[in-house]
C-alpha cells in the first residue's frame, strides 16, 4: 500500500473541508486491493451531528459501498489521530490498520482537545462531568435474553 499517498489525500480532504465550513479532519478507507471505498470529512457543525467525524463518515460510506458492517482487510487513513468515539467505531468496524498524520497534541493545540473524554472514561459513573445512573429494572436483561434465544441472527 502507498501509505503516504493515502495519508496525504486525507490531509487534503481536511484542508478542503475547512473551505466548505467543515472541521479540519479528513479520512479515507482503502480496501486490500488499494481501492478507496470510503471517504469522510468532518461535518459536525454543518450537519448538526456530533457523531459526523471524518473517520465515522468514511467508515459509514465504506460499509455502504462494500455492503457489510465489518471492514476486515481495510485500512483507515486519517488526517488526525482518532478521538475516543472514532476509536470505538474503528474497533467495531474491525479495520485492519490505521494510519494518522497529526497526533492528539497537535489537535489540542488547534482547539480540538479530547483529553477530557479519556479522563472521564476512567472515572466512576457518578464522578463524571455528565453523571451516569443505572436503574435496576426487572426487564433489564430481556433484550439480551431475546437475542440469545434467536436461532437466526447475525453475530458481530
Amino acid at each position: 500500500m502507498e501509505h503516504k499517498k493515502y495519508l496525504q489525500q486525507s490531509i487534503q480532504l481536511a484542508v478542503e473541508n475547512i473551505q466548505t465550513e467543515g472541521g479540519p479532519f479528513g479520512a479515507i478507507v482503502v480496501d486490500q486491493y488499494g481501492n478507496i471505498v470510503g471517504v469522510g470529512q468532518n461535518k459536525v457543525t454543518s450537519s448538526n451531528d456530533p457523531t459526523a467525524h471524518a473517520e465515522v463518515q468514511a467508515i459509514r460510506k465504506a460499509c455502504q459501498n462494500l455492503d457489510t458492517f465489518q471492514l476486515t482487510n481495510c485500512v483507515l487513513y486519517t488526517s488526525c489521530e482518532p478521538c475516543p468515539m472514532c476509536l470505538g467505531a474503528i474497533y467495531w468496524a474491525r479495520l485492519e490498520e490505521v494510519y494518522y498524520a497529526a497526533d492528539q497534541k497537535l489537535a489540542a493545540a488547534g482547539g480540538f482537545d479530547d483529553q477530557f473524554i479519556y479522563e472521564e472514561i476512567n472515572k466512576s459513573h457518578r464522578e463524571r462531568t455528565i453523571p451516569f445512573y443505572a436503574l435496576d429494572l426487572p426487564d433489564k436483561n430481556r433484550p439480551f435474553e431475546t437475542w440469545a434465544s434467536q436461532e437466526e441472527k447475525v453475530e458481530y
